[in-house]
């Protein structure tokens, strides 16, 4: 698929290295659309793009970064002059209302439209909103084998002026698709992804929960209430169960607590094989070892370890204390589980102010936003029985 147009000026290498050439062709592009806007005192994009040549991802762009310049101002489906007292004798303003500014949409792509994500999207949708883009919506898959398609269906739209996206990183195809985001006259941003590119490791412009972090407040409020002996069990193929068993064991040794004297193990999705088995081992493996409270990866693997500890006499949270990881619909169980919750409307909505700012200046350095989850202590918590 070809996405630029004669005159776009991508950059290759990566695309964060700006040739001088690039530079000189952006330089011209502006020239001109300035030029047709002293002239006519309005300017389209729809008009300049079939003039010149150029997506109108690229025209939206250059405006912002004139307007940004102060040499023009920004209107749905155009620009204008600064002020109305500089337009040429009888040219009139686009009759559209100029705020918000329109630019464009920002095509989406998540693993899930059912768990986890959902909450992410309207806190884009809300930000996007506020900033006059729209959000083209997809959904993958946790066991995807290659997201490029699906980003490529949505940059097939023409609407679409950025990527904001969590692709797989396990799929084979994983490195050659973050390596080909890099390379795109798109600006790209990550979601609950890191990544770098190329010798260098350029950073791929990203915004992530701190799972770590979160497990750690888990991991610090149990050791607070006076347990010693606190374990993990995080979801099997989850790419976020390595930050929170991470988080785990920085808090254990910050809190003088030993990781090996306690559960420590992946369990398989709810309901597929060795399901039922694998929580028999983990209560086994708690009495075993003696051990008092728990941190669980996610909600459903949670409640039902309750259910299941509860099935065998063991008391929650009087014999056990268990906290969740997600905070989806932990606090509507019985008794309402505490939980780390990640700020995920927060996510979404830095994600689109990462993706504006990276259209209204293209040259800005890449940035990562780390957002810190929160705890809610409900009734699953308790001292640790004497």
């Amino acid at each position: 698929m070809t996405r630029a147009r004669m005159g776009d000026g991508a950059a290759g290498g990566g695309g964060h290295a700006v040739s001088a050439e690039s530079r000189t062709l952006a330089a011209k592009r502006r020239a001109s659309i300035l030029e047709a806007l002293h002239r006519d005192g309005v300017v389209r994009i729809s008009d300049l793009s079939e003039k010149m040549g150029v997506t109108a991802v690229t025209l939206r762009r250059d405006i912002a970064h004139l307007d940004g310049e102060g040499l023009l101002r920004r209107v749905h489906g155009g620009a204008t002059l600064p002020a109305a007292e500089f337009l040429p004798p009888g040219v009139q303003p686009l009759a559209v209302a100029p705020e918000p500014p329109q630019l464009g949409a920002a095509g989406m792509l998540v693993p899930s439209l059912d768990y986890y994500w959902p909450e992410v999207v309207r806190g884009a949708e809300e930000e996007a909103a506020a900033r006059g883009l729209g959000i083209l919506l997809r959904g993958s898959s946790y066991g995807s084998a290659d997201d490029r398609p699906q980003l490529e269906r949505l940059l097939d739209n023409e609407d679409v002026c950025g990527l904001i996206a969590a692709p797989s990183l396990t799929a084979p195809s994983a490195a050659a698709t973050i390596e080909w985001l890099s390379t795109i006259d798109t600006p790209v941003v990550l979601v609950e992804r890191v990544a770098t590119v190329g010798p260098r490791q350029a950073v791929v412009e990203s915004v992530v929960s701190d799972h770590a972090l979160g497990a750690a407040m888990a991991v610090h409020h149990l050791a607070s209430l006076g347990h010693r002996k606190v374990g993990v069990v995080t979801s099997e193929n989850s790419p976020t169960s390595p930050h929170v068993h991470r988080g785990w064991l920085d808090a254990c040794a910050e809190t003088g607590l030993d990781p090996g004297a306690t559960v420590d193990t992946a369990v398989p999705a709810p309901g597929t094989p060795g399901w039922d088995t694998a929580l028999d081992e983990v209560l086994d493996r708690l009495a075993a070892t003696g051990t008092t409270a728990v941190l669980v990866h996610a909600d459903s693997e949670a409640m039902a370890l309750v259910q299941r500890a509860e099935q065998r006499g063991v008391q929650v949270p009087s014999g056990l204390s268990v906290v969740a990881y997600d905070d989806e619909v932990a606090a509507l169980f019985t008794p309402p589980l505490t939980a780390v919750r990640p700020a995920r409307r927060s996510i979404g909505r830095a994600a689109v102010s990462l993706l504006a700012a990276r259209l209204h200046d293209p040259d800005r350095p890449a940035h990562r936003v780390v957002i810190a989850p929160s705890l809610r202590v409900r009734g699953s918590t308790v001292p640790p029985p004497d």
